[in-house]
């Protein structure tokens, strides 16, 4: 049985979430002096007096596992850096790549699972849970949870009844980041809102010569993230949480609508660059990098907050200047909000794994990582002010707004062998329609053929 969100107003906090995004990027377009919002201030660091009592755990080795890597990974050390100064634990750290089930599923049927790890979906913490793979938080560790997060939050690392994960780590995967570079040469001086205009300052970029739309093709988890807000958007909050739950078909006709609605996108190579085959070609990080660095950068590219996190690392771009940001264009009446995560559980049971969560859970943890840039924290006590920039610290203000009202990612919500595996299910077969955006009808067949199997309800 799947959590349900309480979601009695979503559509007014869906809409002021999105109305508090537009004001970041229009704060972010307000100065020409070329300011980030940076005010040198760090957070908490480490040197700040602590918040939270941990045990010591001098001589206690630990291990970690998520999906993070590169300047994302950088950050997270941050965190267990302190967490190792404060226990005297030893922390190492362990990369899951993208099929995290997969990977943590066989260390667990090998009897070496890592002490924590960070599950980035929903139902894959249900099936762990259901396996019984993933210990209840401690005493300490929920203590924390209730001061600092909301009912929402909890809800979404519970299972039936019982409390597993920590949401250290949230997001907002309904932004669209652009070069202003690119904008400025090609004209365009205002920024889209409605899915029409999104595509018209498309092919204005492209006249002008620039690629129009990078995209991460090659990591089917963002595809699945263009169809959950063109879905959003167009069908409404109540069939999101029916198709998320497989209440209706993939071959209802609000799908078929939304497909038709991206392929005006995604059938157009002259809009993305490097084509369709380009697209399925690129990485996530490399969809960033190709809009804010090279000789021809695209214009656009579309993912969440964490973008920040490869711009900030990876390329000159400053976020503010350079690089800013608008909310996911209107398809239906309001733009849409899909909130992510990544879930911090205890696949061992010993007193380490519960004091990493317990500092996950902190106000000291989340200014850390805060500061850093490109990380977003759902803990309502953290102070705002530990944001690296402005922009960020706008995006996470408005996203605490929604309270408890927000929908999360669907794709994450469903089994693993659907909507969180590289190579089948949603992210195969989105990436087969990215190939094809004419064949709305088989992709559809195929979407329901799989949902069918992975959710056994079919």
């Amino acid at each position: 049985m799947r959590s349900t969100l309480r979601t009695p107003n979503a559509s007014k906090a869906l809409a002021a979430l999105a109305a508090g995004i537009l004001a970041v990027s229009l704060t972010a377009c307000g100065g020409d002096d070329g300011d980030t919002g940076d005010s040198g201030d760090t957070g908490n660091d480490g040197g700040a007096e602590s918040t939270v009592q941990l045990p010591k755990l001098d001589g206690q080795k630990l291990e970690v596992a998520a999906v993070f890597t590169g300047p994302e990974l950088d950050n997270f050390q941050k965190v267990l850096d302190e967490f190792e100064k404060r226990t005297g634990a030893s922390v190492s750290f362990v990369p899951t790549g993208n099929n995290t089930s997969t990977f943590l599923g066989t260390k667990i049927e090998g009897g070496k699972p890592p002490d924590v790890a960070f599950l980035p979906q929903v139902g894959v913490l249900h099936q762990f849970a259901e396996k019984g793979w993933v210990k209840p938080l401690g005493s300490e560790a929920q203590a924390q949870l209730d001061k600092n997060f909301s009912q929402g939050w909890k809800d979404l690392g519970a299972y039936e009844g019982k409390q597993y994960g920590v949401y250290a780590k949230a997001a907002n995967k309904s932004l669209v980041w652009y070069n202003t570079a690119s904008f400025e040469a090609a004209g365009i001086t205002q920024e889209p809102k409605t899915w029409a205009e999104f595509l018209q300052t498309a092919q204005t970029l492209s006249d002008a010569g620039s690629p129009a739309v990078s995209i991460g093709g090659a990591d089917g988890w963002t595809l699945t993230d263009w169809f959950e807000n063109v879905y959003l958007s167009q069908a409404g909050p109540e069939k999101y949480d029916q198709l998320a739950k497989h209440e209706i078909k993939w071959t209802d006709p609000s799908v078929k609508e939304a497909l038709t609605t991206l392929a005006e996108l995604w059938g157009k190579d002259d809009l993305i660059a490097g084509g369709a085959s380009g697209a399925l070609q690129t990485e996530y990080p490399k969809s960033i990098t190709q809009t804010f660095g090279g000789d021809t950068p695209a214009g656009m590219v579309f993912e969440g907050d964490f973008v920040a996190v490869t711009i900030n690392g990876d390329t000159d771009a400053k976020i503010g200047t350079d690089a800013k940001v608008f909310p996911f264009p209107a398809v239906g009446d309001t733009s849409p909000v899909v909130t992510g995560g990544d879930a911090a559980v205890a696949l061992k049971d010993g007193e380490g794994a519960q004091a990493l969560l317990t500092f996950l859970a902190s106000t000291d943890a989340a200014q850390i990582w805060a500061a850093q840039g490109g990380f977003l924290s759902p803990n309502k006590e953290m102070d705002q002010g530990s944001y690296k920039d402005d922009v960020t610290r706008e995006i996470a203000k408005a996203l605490l707004a929604a309270g408890d009202d927000f929908r999360f990612d669907m794709s994450d919500q469903a089994p693993a062998a659907f909507g969180g595996t590289q190579g089948v299910g949603e992210w195969k077969d989105l990436q087969d329609f990215l190939k094809s955006p004419d064949d709305v009808a088989g992709a559809q067949k195929q979407l329901e053929t799989d949902a069918a199997k992975a959710y056994g309800n079919g």
